[in-house]
């Protein structure tokens, strides 16, 4: 019974707080409804001048078909690779296609490597189609990004709203000097950190819901694989990021500390573990980080779940791990509370 009342003293804090229910509601609908759109690695608008020295019909051909891609724009055709450079100099184009003797030469301007990399990348996928090279997409044959990065989003929000909020909890009690009431109380610091985490839990499902609802309304995007999974994983990664901030919060004294520390590790922990770039590119030291890494072990899992439609067989080392390093986190978060503080 105690634990109930704590729960329901958490609540009522949270509903009295002007700022927490808005958060709440407003946050994952804005990250779901405009981070799509702008966390694209899609890149469009790419200038290509033409050399075509052959003038043939297949030449021609393939120059249409670069003006047709919704990937390039056309700098039209120039008659010397050199006339063509001046443009590159002058920032007015972006790649060159040089067409001699049926072979083809990609120069692109690499100040931008992304936009150098991957505009060379498309226009090699085109001129590779004339020739009898095919190649299958598996599981997002479209390449559509927004399927890729729905995952993504979901881990980021659950990781900002279990794992901030509950930084702030315990230390701005002790700045407002409510933590010694409950200091002299019997209560047990299991239940007291119980009563600190589940409310978070309960919100991690709002949001999760939230989330799911929208990839499905606004994008028509919907798991692959079992629903019930991608709520297990989700509570999983927020055991862990609500237990972590509770630890952070016992740890310090004022809220700036807690915020500056949990922004540390947040960022730390979100570059290495494979959600913005592939965890086998890293350094080997980097990579090893991934081991203890809970974010890597949810992205691994959810876009195995989300996008290729994988059962729980194909992710139980993942969920072990997951649940491994959370259980860890929320014995620390008990066992760091101290009730004499």
């Amino acid at each position: 019974m105690t634990l109930k009342y704590l729960i329901q003293k958490e609540f009522l804090q949270i509903r009295r707080n002007a700022f927490l229910p808005r958060l709440i509601v407003i946050f994952p609908i804005m990250i779901m409804c405009v981070m799509p759109w702008v966390m694209n690695m899609e890149v469009k608008n790419i200038v290509v001048d033409v050399v075509d020295i052959d003038h043939t019909v297949e030449s021609q051909r393939l120059v249409r078909q670069i003006a047709a891609s919704r990937y390039f724009i056309f700098g039209g055709q120039k008659a010397t690779y050199a006339e063509a450079m001046k443009d590159i100099e002058k920032g007015q184009a972006d790649i060159i296609l040089e067409i001699r003797n049926g072979q083809y030469l990609i120069a692109a301007n690499a100040v931008n490597g992304t936009k150098g990399s991957m505009g060379s990348a498309y226009l090699s996928q085109i001129v590779s189609e004339k020739s009898t090279l095919h190649s299958s997409l598996l599981y997002n044959p479209h390449q559509n990004y927004k399927l890729y990065m729905i995952p993504a989003l979901l881990a980021i929000v659950m990781m900002l709203m279990t794992g901030f909020l509950p930084t702030l909890n315990i230390v701005g009690e002790k700045e407002t000097g409510t933590i010694e009431q409950i200091n002299v109380t019997p209560v047990s610091k299991w239940a007291f950190i119980l009563s600190k985490l589940i409310p978070y839990w309960l919100i991690a499902l709002f949001v999760v819901t939230v989330c799911l609802l929208l990839a499905w309304l606004v994008y028509g995007i919907t798991s692959a694989g079992p629903l019930w999974l991608v709520y297990v994983l989700a509570m999983l990664l927020a055991l862990f990021f609500s237990s972590f901030g509770l630890i952070i919060s016992n740890y310090s004294d004022t809220m700036q500390q807690a915020m500056f520390v949990m922004w540390f590790f947040i960022v730390c922990i979100m570059l290495l573990s494979g959600l913005f770039t592939p965890t086998r590119s890293m350094p080997h030291l980097a990579y090893l980080t991934t081991y203890i890494n809970p974010m890597h072990y949810f992205i691994d899992a959810i876009r195995t779940v989300f996008i290729r439609g994988g059962s729980f067989g194909e992710v139980a080392h993942q969920v072990g791990a997951l649940l491994s390093i959370s259980l860890f986190m929320a014995t620390w978060a008990v066992l760091s509370y101290k009730k004499n503080s």
